[in-house]
C-alpha cells in the first residue's frame, strides 16, 4: 500500500496519540497463536483445535458486540479474565459441553499465552523514538485496565508516553467523544494554546479510531495492516461507504516518517 496523504494537513502537529492493539504492537496475531496452542492442550477429548477455533469465533460474534450493554461491562473494565473465560465456557457450549473447570483452564491459558506471543510491530520502537524526541505522545487504548496495563509493560513501551487513556481506568472507551476530550485536556495541559487540529490520531481502527478523532477535530492516520483482523472475522476492516477520508492512509508507522511527521 502507497504511504501517502489523502489529505495534505495545513496544521502542524504538536501532539500524536497512538492506539495499542494493531497499532503499535500484533494483538490478534498473538491471540491467533495463543488459541491454536492453548485449544491443543486443552480441548476436550476428540474435538480438534480447529473445531474449537470455530466455536470460539462464533462465541466472540455474541458475545463481544453487545458487552458494553451488559452486567458484564463494569468487571470487564477492571479485569479481562472473567469475561475471557466466561467466552470460553460459551464457546463450550457451542460444542455441547457444560465444563466451567475447563472454561477457567482454557482461559488462563489464552492469557498468558497471548500475553507471551506478544511483540511490537518491527518499525514500532524506532518509530517511537524517533516521534518521542519531538512530540509528547499519549496512548488511546480500548480495554480492560490490567490487561492494557500488562501489555505496555510486556512491550517494554510505557516510558514513552506522557498521557494513557484506557478504557478501563476511565470507564468508557473509543469512539467516546469523551475519550478525545480527555486527550485534549491533559495534552493542552502540558502545551499552552493547543488547538484539536494539532493533534495527531494514530490507530488501526476507522470506526474507533480514525472517525472518533475527526469528530474531534483531530489529524488522523489509519494504519492497515494485512494481518489485522480477529479470528472471528475473515479480513481486515473497511471504510463504510461515503466515510470521510482520513488525513493519512499507511501499511504500517514508517509511513508517517516518510510523511515527515
Amino acid at each position: 500500500m502507497p504511504h501517502t496523504p489523502y489529505l495534505t494537513p495545513q496544521t502542524p502537529v504538536r501532539a500524536i496519540f497512538l492506539d495499542l492493539d494493531d497499532t503499535l504492537c500484533a494483538y490478534w496475531d498473538a491471540s491467533k497463536a495463543a488459541l491454536k496452542e492453548t485449544f491443543a492442550n486443552h480441548a476436550p477429548e476428540g474435538v480438534s483445535p480447529e473445531q474449537m477455533t470455530r466455536a470460539w469465533a462464533e462465541a466472540f460474534r455474541k458475545f463481544s458486540p453487545d458487552l458494553k450493554k451488559t452486567d458484564w461491562y463494569p468487571t470487564y473494565l477492571k479485569t479481562g479474565g472473567v469475561t475471557r473465560i466466561e467466552q470460553m465456557r460459551l464457546a463450550l457450549l457451542e460444542l455441547g459441553y457444560d465444563d466451567p473447570e475447563r472454561a477457567k483452564a482454557l482461559g488462563d491459558s489464552y492469557g498468558f499465552l497471548r500475553d507471551q506471543n506478544l511483540q511490537l510491530f518491527p518499525e514500532a520502537l524506532e518509530f517511537l523514538v524517533a516521534i518521542k524526541a519531538k512530540y509528547p505522545l499519549g496512548v488511546m487504548t480500548n480495554g480492560p485496565a490490567d490487561i492494557q496495563r500488562q501489555e505496555l509493560q510486556t512491550l517494554g513501551i510505557e516510558n514513552y508516553f506522557d498521557v494513557f487513556l484506557i478504557e478501563g481506568e476511565l470507564g468508557f472507551g473509543k469512539p467516546d467523544p469523551r475519550v478525545y476530550q480527555s486527550g485534549f485536556d491533559q495534552m493542552a495541559a502540558k502545551l499552552p494554546g493547543l488547538m484539536p487540529e494539532e493533534i495527531l490520531m494514530i490507530g488501526n481502527s476507522y470506526r474507533h479510531d480514525i472517525l472518533g478523532a475527526m469528530h474531534a477535530g483531530w489529524q488522523t492516520a489509519w494504519v492497515r495492516r494485512p494481518s489485522d483482523f480477529a479470528p472471528s472475522a475473515t479480513e481486515p476492516e473497511t471504510k463504510p461507504k461515503e466515510a470521510p477520508d482520513p488525513t493519512y492512509e499507511i501499511g504500517d508507522l514508517r509511513g508517517l516518517i516518510a510523511q515527515g511527521v
